[in-house]
């Protein structure tokens, strides 16, 4: 019934805001923001990095407009920093100094412009080149200023004959300068249509967005690089990362812990009841959360490696014991009845303290570990049930042979009696050890960047860490959400003095500065180009052969300049250039193709730049359009506010710096470092509530159980000590706490509350050589299987599931070295007392 119910509604859901509840008041705010501009939540950012600005430019606008058609599978695709608006006022935006310069730069290429406006080709270039070469004979003044041009373009040709790759600006060329860093950045956002019963939630959107990056011919060959990240892709890859050597991970694991139990029970018909009584409990388990849930979340999906990492526990204590009776008496009923009642009650206080332990988690803001909790506090229940229950009824039905040898370490003997004998020294060494690490604690780290449990190889992540060097492209900015646009004025105002603030964004931010300054002086510029950049009729495409001839008489004149030229370096720049254009003339028309693919559509591109320039106009707020008015303002008119940090965005303490600073001034913000803050807050907190409510309910349980507080002090000592140290090895390993690894905390009291207990019944019942016993062959092998259940994660490609695994093995090595070395020697110390 279970099996049918787990396969019949098996679901996970991926949202990873639903791991946090929604009361807190920060994740209301993030809510309020999110209502407010509902198309920015749930992105994918599109980096388009151009070996030119041109290519960045063309690749951005022809992919947006692609994507815009892609209704099935995304919901939204724009442009937040291109588009006419941008192409028409881009230039306002820009010092009255730089606007001058690039007007005059213009002014003086006319000639050049002119032609190439009028046939916007290879024949239009070889024209342009023909008139340069023939005019430095009636003007050789005048050369100097084509030098570097025709340098460039000689370099072009050159590398095109070459067959290499040969990416050509012609602002760079216009400019006389190369082109800044952001110049060569475009950006594409995407909202996807998300499917949260998906491993991958955006993975169709994806997939949409990389078929039409290939269909657009948008690669490294065509100077393009697209890559993907923003908090759709970073989620789903870290899905990817998480299975990429999972299923072999899994098989290691599995035949490990094969091994492990084969090794503790040396018999196959013992471990197949095990393992077919941990695949029951396991299903149990699995129904009663999708029942209670109706889907696993990130986090609670882990209840099966928990279940099988404890629940394995309760099947090795009952088989080593049922093994030890069999020996003794060799009938196998009167084993298994022997086994019960000898490690029953055991089993029944570990699995109900375990269970509490887990349970502690119900009442925290931690959404993600509180479904955890109820689900694996539950399996434990499940598997103390079926251990007691299903395993007995497996073992007599598959009759196991009986016991040839003492299933007990004989050779422990020596460290049982040194235990006794030196107890005080063992004891003075373990609270040496454990003073040591309370002293380390305090320097304990915990790292609230969840960037840190990423992958860096991940496409998204290597992206984000990319942009994040760039203060006006990192995506940790705090967003501010204020009643109207003038309030979001005077905030920028406000938030631009404080140093830990590089600058702040609203929707007043794209009305330029000192316009009419700039406006005349691109006016005047058009007055001249206007006509010049319009001609009365454009040539039509050229014909090959056209072209050809082209090419022919501007070598022709380029090579007349070579033999006699103004200037040496101006001769040679002129040789070369007309040695390229011959060879392309005479050789394969392939050739003549990449040329026009290398030059000629940054050269359409940039003409309508250009003539997008010369026709800007004022800018006020309500010219801005549509598009960019719904990122800034609101339906009700309240308007954000985004604050970008000063130095480095990546870095923990400048961005716990950033946000003080911000937040002391707009108490109501929001955004990644906030959030980021904000939820490391809470998860601390709520295992530190967790960890309380633990502490008491186990020890309330333990006092109901044993009935004396000294054995509750006993079962807990060990406990505390393993926790204490566990803390201090990481301290001195630089091993910092984090989202995932945090969670290795609670398993250490289950384990460590189990091991204990099983060790004070023992030595109540009036069992004193522990470690020459079958328990602590079980209690070993019970550890070594735990161990390879949760050690295997170490393994994991992804860095969060790896740190979870590596303190994982820490804190179970821990608890096993307190319970095998210290308890002891604190049993012999209160026997002796």
């Amino acid at each position: 019934m279970a099996s049918f119910y787990a396969a019949r509604h098996a679901a996970i859901d991926t949202d990873t805001a639903k791991l946090i509840t929604e009361n807190t008041p920060w994740r209301q705010r993030e809510l309020a923001l999110a209502r407010a501009f509902p198309q920015r939540g749930d992105l994918i950012a599109i980096v388009i990095d151009g070996a030119t600005p041109e290519l960045a430019e063309s690749a951005a606008a022809s992919l947006a407009a692609r994507l815009a058609t892609e209704t099935t599978t995304i919901r939204g695709a724009w442009r937040p920093d291109g588009g006419a608006f941008f192409d028409r006022a881009g230039l306002l935006f820009a010092s009255n100094a730089d606007v001058a310069r690039t007007m005059q730069q213009l002014i003086a290429a006319q000639p050049l412009l002119g032609v190439l406006a009028a046939d916007p080709s290879l024949r239009g270039l070889m024209e342009a080149l023909a008139r340069i070469a023939e005019g430095g004979a009636s003007d050789p003044g005048r050369m100097k200023e084509v030098a570097q041009p025709l340098s460039r373009i000689a370099d072009s040709f050159e590398s095109v004959v070459a067959r290499r790759s040969a990416p050509f600006s012609w602002r760079s060329l216009l400019s006389g300068g190369a082109p800044a860093s952001r110049e060569l950045r475009r950006f594409v956002l995407v909202q996807p249509v998300l499917d949260y019963g998906a491993l991958q939630p955006g993975g169709k959107a994806s997939a949409t967005i990389r078929k039409a990056v290939r269909d657009l011919d948008l690669n490294d060959d065509s100077g393009v690089r697209v890559r993907l990240t923003g908090s759709v892709p970073l989620a789903d890859e870290e899905f990817v990362t998480l299975a990429d050597g999972a299923a072999l991970n899994a098989t290691l694991m599995i035949a490990a812990l094969m091994a492990v139990l084969w090794a503790a029970v040396r018999s196959w018909r013992l471990v197949c009841a095990i393992v077919l009584n941990l695949a029951v409990g396991l299903i149990v388990t699995a129904a009663f959360g999708l029942y209670l849930y109706g889907a696993f979340n990130l986090i609670s999906v882990a209840f099966a490696v928990l279940f099988v990492g404890l629940g394995v526990d309760f099947g090795i204590q009952y088989a080593v014991s049922y093994r030890a009776h069999r020996f003794a008496h060799d009938a196998l009923l009167v084993a298994l009845s022997m086994a019960g009642e000898e490690v029953g009650a055991a089993l029944a206080l570990a699995a109900a303290s375990i269970a509490a332990g887990f349970y502690a988690f119900l009442p925290t803001d931690y959404r993600g570990v509180s479904e955890l909790g109820m689900i694996a506090g539950t399996g434990m229940i499940v598997a103390f049930v079926t251990t007691i229950t299903m395993l007995p009824a497996l073992i007599a039905l598959l009759r196991p042979g009986g016991e040839q040898l003492a299933v007990g370490y004989r050779s422990f003997a020596r460290v049982d009696r040194f235990l006794q004998r030196n107890r005080r020294h063992v004891i003075g060494v373990a609270l040496a050890v454990a003073a040591v690490s309370v002293v380390l604690i305090p320097w304990l780290r915990f790292d609230f960047n969840p960037l840190h449990l990423k992958s860096p190889k991940a496409e998204s992540v290597a992206t984000l860490l990319d942009l994040m060097r760039d203060p006006n492209t990192t995506p940790n900015t705090i967003q501010v959400l204020v009643p109207s646009i003038e309030d979001a004025v005077a905030l920028v105002q406000r938030l631009e003095q404080l140093p830990e603030v590089d600058h702040a964004v609203t929707l007043a931010s794209f009305v330029p500065a000192g316009q009419a300054e700039k406006l005349a002086q691109i006016e005047d510029a058009a007055l001249l180009l206007d006509p010049v950049l319009n001609p009365g009729s454009v040539a039509p495409p050229p014909r090959d052969e056209e072209i050809v001839r082209a090419m022919q008489r501007a070598a022709t004149a380029l090579g007349e300049l070579a033999a006699s030229p103004p200037d040496r370096e101006l001769g040679a720049i002129a040789a070369r250039l007309a040695g390229a254009l011959r060879t392309l003339a005479q050789g394969d028309p392939v050739l003549r193709d990449r040329a026009r693919a290398v030059l000629i559509p940054g050269l359409t591109t940039t003409l309508a730049q250009i003539r997008a320039v010369m026709h800007a106009t004022p800018v006020t707020i309500s010219d801005l359009p549509a598009e960019l008015r719904r990122d800034w303002v609101a339906a009700d008119g309240r308007a954000r506010v985004e604050v970008y940090p000063r130095g480095d965005a990546s870095d923990n303490a400048t961005l716990e710096r950033f946000v003080a600073a911000v937040r002391a001034i707009a108490p109501d913000a929001a955004g990644a470092p906030v959030s980021i803050q904000e939820s490391s807050r809470t998860i601390v907190r709520a295992f530190l509530e967790a960890g309380c409510w633990a502490l008491v309910s186990i020890t309330v349980l333990l006092a109901l159980a044993l009935r004396r507080l000294l054995d509750v002090l006993l079962t807990l000592a060990p406990l505390a000590l393993a926790g204490v140290v566990t803390l201090g090895i990481c301290v001195a390993a630089g091993l910092p706490l984090n989202f995932e690894n945090i969670i290795a905390l609670p398993l250490l009291f289950g384990i460590g509350v189990a091991f204990s207990i099983y060790f004070v019944i023992a030595w109540r019942a009036g069992r004193r050589e522990l470690l020459q016993s079958s328990l602590t062959r079980a209690v070993i092998f019970s550890a070594l299987a735990t161990g390879t259940a949760f050690g295997s994660l170490w393994l994991s490609h992804h860095p969060g599931t790896a740190s979870m695994g590596e303190l994982l093995a820490l804190s179970l090595a821990c608890t096993l070295a307190s319970t095998l070395l210290f308890l002891p020697a604190l049993l012999s110390a209160t026997r002796a007392a």
